[in-house]
């Protein structure tokens, strides 16, 4: 006769089979894919990690539409121009819904826009982009602000006199600036406490579901509540990001002038406004500190990242670097073109609707299916880059020597989900990139002959840190 333990194993082992075969079966509504297990799914393959190397080696196997399982959750990855192309643009309603994770719906909600879908994300998205595009080309220049953090920055880099230093901290600093001008109508000194706490808050928040905590989380969210670890340190820079802005909203409310001037400004009009006129409105205090949340998320790492993996290529390419200094302007625009290409981000989607993508019919039988473009595939799909694993300007370069944009340049990502402050970023970078380089050539410091290439995996790919030398012109 069994004992409780043998039953007990018993009935696990059954459970276990009997999600396995739901797995098969449910691999049959999907493209092919390796085969997960029960529980982990594919994360045992992956290592718990999305590196482009892993994904570059299952495009080989599987080809350019695959199915990798995140624990029980489909996640379709769509690989190269055309695949991405058709699936986020050709069928961009479809898959413009966000996966809320168990991470970010216990941290954020479904508030703000950038992990929101329907009603609500229509909303805020729309006015979010109003609002960029008004402080960007409107009365108040939101160019001039950018062009003073340049100079800043340039008068930053000056004072190392060309000796070594570590770009990172300088940058990240003169970046946040910008987007706290435009959500909070100031920028902060750097030695301001609680501006260096929100740049450590941006980074905690952005990069810990990449990590084998974020995973682990997601995975046993009720278990990861309770437990003490890195995601209990995440979920208090999140909270300190909502107190700052209600800080700063509670200031706006004091001083308000009848003159909006900044996000918040117009965001506190915008609630007044439509209190009465719209009963479906979703703009209140809640949306509107998490709104400014996802601004300072969005417009702080990321640009501050394209800017690093410039200078690293600059240093690490200095014969392109030499050939600026006799065609500045045209070669500047090229070679942020091009090292934009050679690094991309990972954004997950969720598919909302049914839709025929190539020969398969996604969605249909699996709500909720993720789906990954990988906008990483794209700048190296050689079907549309010369030579797509090389740094080459020439990229971006007609027959004639002149600018050309290519339709496979997608750095912002495409559909109903491109970056919302894509204009605001071509401005930072060109304006930031050529100020730099008008002002000092950037060497590898004495003794250092080469400087990695290598990425730091999370939700953006970071380089590892590296120092130079800016050596005035």
């Amino acid at each position: 006769m069994l004992g409780i333990a043998e039953w007990f194993t018993a009935l696990v082992v059954f459970l276990l089979i009997l999600q396995f075969l739901k797995l098969q079966w449910m691999r049959t509504q999907l493209p092919p894919g390796p085969v997960p297990l029960p529980i982990i799914g594919n994360l045992w393959l992956l290592d718990f990690k999305l590196r482009r190397e892993t994904l570059i080696k299952l495009t080989n196997i599987y080809g350019n539409i695959y199915t990798l399982w995140m624990g029980q959750t489909p996640l379709v990855v769509l690989n190269g121009y055309k695949a991405v192309k058709d699936g986020i643009v050709t069928h961009a309603e479809e898959v413009s819904g966000r996966p809320l994770t168990p991470f970010y719906r216990d941290m954020m909600g479904e508030k703000g826009i950038f992990l929101t879908s329907g009603h609500t994300w229509k909303q805020q998205r729309r006015f979010g982009m109003t609002i960029i595009r008004s402080l960007t080309l409107g009365k108040n220049k939101l160019e001039h602000q950018i062009q003073v953090e340049a100079c800043h920055l340039v008068d930053t880099f000056a004072s190392t006199k060309g000796k070594p230093f570590d770009p990172h901290t300088f940058i990240v600093h003169a970046i946040a600036n910008i987007i706290c001008a435009v959500v909070f109508g100031h920028r902060f000194s750097s030695d301001d406490e609680s501006f260096s706490k929100l740049i450590k808050a941006v980074y905690f928040v952005i990069h810990f579901q990449a990590t084998i905590w974020g995973r682990m989380y997601d995975a046993f969210p009720r278990l990861m509540r309770r437990l003490p670890g890195p995601h209990q340190k995440v979920f208090a820079y999140n909270e300190f990001m909502h107190n700052l802005v209600m800080n700063e909203v509670q200031t706006h409310e004091r001083q308000n002038s009848g003159d909006p001037q900044d996000l918040i400004d117009f965001y506190l009009a915008q609630i007044t406004k439509v209190s009465i006129c719209d009963p479906t409105s979703t703009f209140n205090k809640d949306n509107m500190v998490q709104t400014a949340v996802d601004l300072l998320l969005g417009g702080t790492e990321t640009t501050s990242t394209t800017l690093l993996w410039a200078l690293l290529y600059m240093v690490q390419y200095p014969e392109i670097q030499g050939e600026s200094k006799h065609y500045q302007t045209e070669l500047k625009h090229v070679k942020w073109h091009e090292k934009q290409k050679i690094q991309g981000f990972v954004i997950e989607k969720e598919c909302s609707k049914s839709i025929t993508h190539g020969k398969y019919h996604l969605c249909f039988f699996l709500q909720g299916t993720l789906v990954l473009p990988n906008l990483h595939s794209v700048v190296y799909d050689s079907e549309h880059w010369a030579t797509p694993w090389k740094f080459n300007p020439n990229h971006f370069l007609d027959l004639d020597g002149n600018f050309v944009n290519k339709e496979a340049f997608l750095p912002f990502s495409a559909g109903h989900r491109v970056c919302l402050g894509e204009q605001m970023a071509r401005v930072e970078l060109f304006i930031f990139f050529t100020n730099l380089l008008r002002a000092f050539t950037f060497q590898l410091p004495e003794g250092v002959k080469e400087i990695s290439l290598e990425y730091i995996l999370g939700a953006i790919l970071q380089p590892h840190p590296y120092k130079l030398c800016a050596i005035p012109c």
